[in-house]
């Protein structure tokens, strides 16, 4: 937690001393202020009737008076002319800035706060604002006029009176405990001190109001900043207007104010720069039923204190929910104990779950309830059956899983392409390497344990939820945390930020908004910036799963506990920041660990040796990001994600230091993060003593995996990446990577037929193109279309499936280990034996579940007669070579699986043979093109690849040697139908260049028929 360092031993902050109301010298206007007001009335009547008037006279109506004709558009254009366009400009700069000094004049009057902005006005609404203030400064304050920017932003229900949290509980969720209470309370310690010593002495404040009337009251009366409400803001002003019943007396409330400690451990030092949840020490005379009153002489010390204590924890006289420190984090700024909490569900004293509102309980959703889709095939399946098992910390990190399998997914099909096209190395095959040994383990637990649906609604919750915010022209609330569970999206913001937008509704209190399981099937993808690409896994706790906002805390967060342990959460930290899928671009840089790390997301992911470098880098970012806010006029990196704003200008930069800081370095890294929550820079430092100068919140690692944070009330199972899985993870990637060894070895397909007649499979099964199978019998009732899914990801695997991944593929929701093996038997039963009596089903010395070479597919075919053709017997003879590319093309029949049903083979996003089958068939259309052509067959050639555009229509190098066909034809007209073609087929983007510069080489005249074309 944040500490409030202190001046003195005994712990009293610097400031002047609260005390009982004292005469205040009332400061009165100036003849400066006059002067201001007066010059201010100038320029505004000089621009908004002067410039106008002189228009009118001098111009006139610049615009013709009957509608353009042909003849008066082809005139020469003369001075004339010029000034009237001139005129025009004017006209409509001044209209703008009419505006703007209308709006500001408006919100002025209004006080309703900081005015809306006039589209495209800018400059122009500035200097509105400034003289509209300066005019309406000897009458009003420009506090009230302009609130601080550490206001803006937010909004909530309820602005003039204390809320009440909502009865309504999550289930299966505990409450934490309130700990920014009690560091409210020591901030008002003085406070309390103070005015039991003015109550013991009898001491009675005396005031002067503005008329100079002297009143006396029996106690101090205290005032709590209130959260904004839409775009109404609490100022000085108005809260003299309405306690004091002037607001022109709000100077006499900055006064008794000035630079005393405030609960998050601020200060107050201009009059227009207040902030939620501060507690302001009224004149004696101040009435209303908003205000705490000291007690008198008669009342005792403690009782005092309490009542400080009570106020500054119910947010007012009439009590309510703790208001999540309002005032502690002011678009991610400010140094308060800003906190993280489950969406709270009190426990009663027999550990069941509290009564809600009605006096009932809370029921069927409780703790127990595990959370389905972040751990699929979790129930049952957890279990193998076998002597053997997968790592248990991928797992059980879905959402950690589900990105690396996204992202390794990416890597292999990037090699699969620059092999296609020659870009790397020359061709290494269209096979990536298959995984062994840990390497294979870890790839079958993330298959296991990914939860890509997950992270499709979460992305598409956070984005849906910007859509709308910014379709109200509401701004971000801050948030610090997200909680999943049970399906539900939690978001825990800062601070109560008003109503959210359907179908988010309100949590327990005001500062949880929630999402729905159902509800968020509604959201579809759009165009809209990733909102919270900071938030990132931590761990679980009662089946809830925790993603902590990095770069939204107002601070560093330290994490103490044995190195080996840290190591393990900042590697799964680095791991998921880098692969999820809930974020647009950002950059994670580690310190001190990691450095192979960086081959799971090369873009994002940079390594630093020492902490000089990474202050030094820092200090410079940090200075670039305050400079780009304010030129861009946004308060926070949150404000720049909606609207307008670029996505790639306000990606988050998230720091992971694991080695703990010398104390100098680790103040000057403290001075960097005091900013950086609005900055969208986070600070994740370890440390061993755990004791970090300044850290905003402080967590432990313990050896047993928990994940420990007292202040914040979190004892999570932690997520973890140990070093034997962040090695295999690593080495999956690296043998993904298309420069990885380029003049390595060629991949050979993982399974060859034997292509001759003494080859014929008992089970033949067609997966290329419709799916069919020959040499079994079709499974009577509902179970055949699972027997044919399974045995679909056995033929498309034949190196061998872990029963594990079986069951995550056929049942992404979870299914019992019964369930599972009852399958597997009715899968061996139905595919029977060979002649020998060997199972066509069996298991190798892994577990994992394999096919006899006597079950074959379609695809199994097609690879093995490309590889015979052009690698094997089809090398040395030229009659073989065109014999098998000719069947093998024969083969294609359509796109994999073409009519699987609708929910079903899911998996199949995992996998690459999507990518792989069209590169096949390309690279078979290629070959047998180039067969012909060498026989000067140019028909057969078209053919051929004609025959391979219907699988790969997109594939430039069909494009590419279909146009080299036909021009061998000798027919321009054949050759200039078959561009208007491609160029039909490319679409918006066009032609690829290189087969642009191919047909300018081929048929200059091209684009010129094309366009006669068109």
């Amino acid at each position: 937690m944040a500490r409030r360092s202190t001046s003195s031993s005994t712990g009293r902050p610097t400031g002047p001393r609260n005390r009982t109301p004292q005469p205040v010298r009332v400061r009165r206007r100036t003849f400066g202020d006059f002067v201001k007001a007066f010059f201010a009335f100038l320029a505004l009547l000089v621009l908004v009737v002067g410039v106008p008037g002189a228009l009118a006279v001098t111009v006139g109506w610049p615009l013709p008076h009957g509608a353009p004709s042909l003849e008066w558009l082809q005139q020469e254009i003369t001075v004339q002319t010029f000034l009237h366009v001139l005129t025009v400009i004017v006209w409509l700069a001044w209209a703008q800035f009419t505006a703007c000094v209308l709006v500001e004049a408006k919100a002025a009057l209004s006080g309703v706060g900081l005015a809306g902005r006039v589209p495209g006005s800018g400059p122009s609404q500035l200097l509105a604002r400034q003289l509209v203030a300066a005019l309406l400064l000897v009458g009003a304050t420009a506090a009230s006029l302009t609130p601080g920017l550490s206001q803006l932003g937010h909004s909530m229900e309820g602005n003039q009176r204390g809320t009440v949290a909502a009865a309504q509980q999550t289930p299966g969720l505990f409450a934490q405990q309130q700990e920014q209470v009690s560091g409210t309370a020591a901030a008002l310690a003085e406070q309390a001190a103070q005015a039991a010593e003015a109550a013991q002495t009898g001491v009675h404040g005396v005031h002067a109001d503005a008329g100079g009337t002297v009143a006396k009251d029996a106690g101090t009366k205290y005032y709590r900043i209130q959260p904004p409400e839409g775009r109404h803001h609490d100022s000085l002003w108005e809260i003299a207007q309405r306690h004091l019943g002037d607001g022109r007396r709000y100077k006499e409330i900055y006064e008794l104010n000035k630079d005393r400690v405030q609960p998050d451990g601020s200060r107050l030092s201009e009059a227009s720069l207040i902030r939620p949840g501060w507690i302001m020490e009224m004149p004696a005379d101040a009435r209303g039923g908003e205000l705490v009153e000291m007690p008198a002489a008669q009342a005792a010390a403690p009782d005092v204190q309490q009542q400080i204590q009570d106020y500054a924890r119910n947010g007012g006289p009439d009590g309510g929910a703790n208001q999540q420190a309002q005032g502690h984090a002011q678009q991610g700024g400010g140094s308060g104990a800003a906190q993280v909490s489950l969406p709270a569900q009190q426990t009663g004293a027999h550990g069941g779950a509290h009564a809600g509102a009605d006096g009932g309980s809370d029921g069927g959703a409780g703790a127990g309830h595990g959370q389905r889709h972040a751990t699929p095939a979790a129930s049952g399946s957890q279990s193998t059956g076998h002597a053997f098992g997968l790592p248990e910390a991928l797992i059980g990190a879905p959402l950690l899983a589900a990105g690396l399998l996204g992202a390794l997914g990416r890597r292999r099909r990037q090699a699969l392409w620059q092999s296609a096209l020659g870009t790397v190395g020359g061709r290494r095959g269209m096979e990536p390497p298959t995984p062994t040994g840990d390497a294979q383990d870890a790839q079958d637990a993330l298959l296991v344990g990914a939860d890509p649906e997950g992270v499709r609604l979460l992305d598409r919750s956070l984005r849906g939820l910007s859509a709308s915010l910014a379709a109200e022209s509401r701004p971000l609330p801050v948030v610090y945390a997200a909680w999943l569970s049970n399906g539900d999206l939690h978001l825990q913001l800062a601070q109560p930020a008003g109503k959210p937008p359907a179908p988010w509704q309100l949590g327990q209190d005001q500062t949880f908004w929630t999402l729905a399981r159902a509800d968020a099937d509604r959201y579809e993808d759009t165009d809209t910036a990733a909102p919270y690409p900071g938030l990132v896994s931590l761990g679980t706790m009662d089946d809830s799963r925790l993603l902590l906002n990095l770069e939204a805390v107002p601070g560093i967060v330290s994490l103490g506990g044995r190195e080996a342990d840290r190591a393990a959460v900042f590697a799964s930290v680095a791991a998921e920041l880098a692969t999820n899928g809930w974020s647009d671009r950002m950059t994670i840089t580690l310190v001190g660990f990691g450095e192979d790390l960086t081959a799971l997301a090369p873009n994002r992911l940079r390594h630093l040796d020492g902490i000089e470098a990474l202050i030094e880098t820092m200090a410079a970012e940090t200075r670039q990001r305050r400079g780009a806010l304010g030129a861009a006029g946004h308060d926070s990196v949150l404000t720049g994600r909606t609207g307008p704003a670029q996505h790639t200008r306000w990606a988050p930069h998230l720091v992971l230091l694991a080695a703990q800081p010398s104390a100098e370095d680790a103040v000057r890294l403290a001075e960097l993060a005091a900013d950086a929550g609005r900055l969208g820079i986070g600070y994740l430092v370890g440390t061993e003593t755990g004791d970090l100068p300044g850290a905003a919140w402080e967590m432990e690692i313990t050896a047993a995996g928990r994940l420990l944070a007292p202040l914040l009330g979190l004892d999570l199972d932690a997520q973890l990446l140990p070093v034997a899985q962040q090695r295999a993870v690593v080495e999956l990637f690296v043998e993904a990577d298309p420069e990885h060894d380029p003049d390595g070895p060629v991949n050979a397909p993982p399974f060859l037929v034997d292509i001759s007649e003494q080859g014929r499979p008992a089970v033949y099964a067609r997966l290329v193109g419709p799916y069919e199978i020959i040499g079994l019998d079709t499974p009577d009732g509902e179970r055949s279309a699972l027997l044919h899914e399974a045995l679909a990801l056995l033929l498309l695997h034949r190196e061998g499936v872990h029963p594990r991944v079986l069951a995550s593929a056929l049942w992404p929701r979870g299914v019992t280990e019964d369930v599972r093996d009852a399958l597997v038997e009715r899968l061996r039963g139905w595919l029977g034996s060979d002649p020998d009596g060997t199972a066509r089903l069996a298991a190798d010395a892994t577990g994992r579940l394999t096919l006899a070479k006597s079950v074959v597919s379609d695809l199994d075919v097609l690879r093995s007669l490309y590889h015979e053709a052009t690698q094997g017997k089809g090398v040395d003879s030229r009659a073989v070579r065109g014999r098998l590319l000719t069947d093998a093309l024969v083969l294609v029949r359509g796109p994999l699986l073409a009519d699987r049903p609708e929910g079903r083979y899911r998996w199949l996003t995992h996998e690459i043979v999507d990518a792989q089958l069209p590169l096949l068939v390309a690279d078979i259309g290629l070959a047998l093109s180039a067969f012909h052509l060498e026989k000067d067959r140019a028909e057969k050639a078209i053919e051929a690849l004609d025959a391979a555009l219907r699988t790969a229509p997109s594939d430039e190098r069909l494009w590419n040697e279909s146009l080299r066909a036909t021009h061998a034809t000798g027919e321009p007209a054949r050759l200039r139908a078959r561009a208007a073609d491609l160029l039909t087929r490319s679409g918006a983007r066009g032609l690829p260049p290189r087969t642009e510069a191919l047909l300018d080489e081929l048929l200059p005249t091209w684009r010129d028929g094309v366009a006669a074309a068109g």
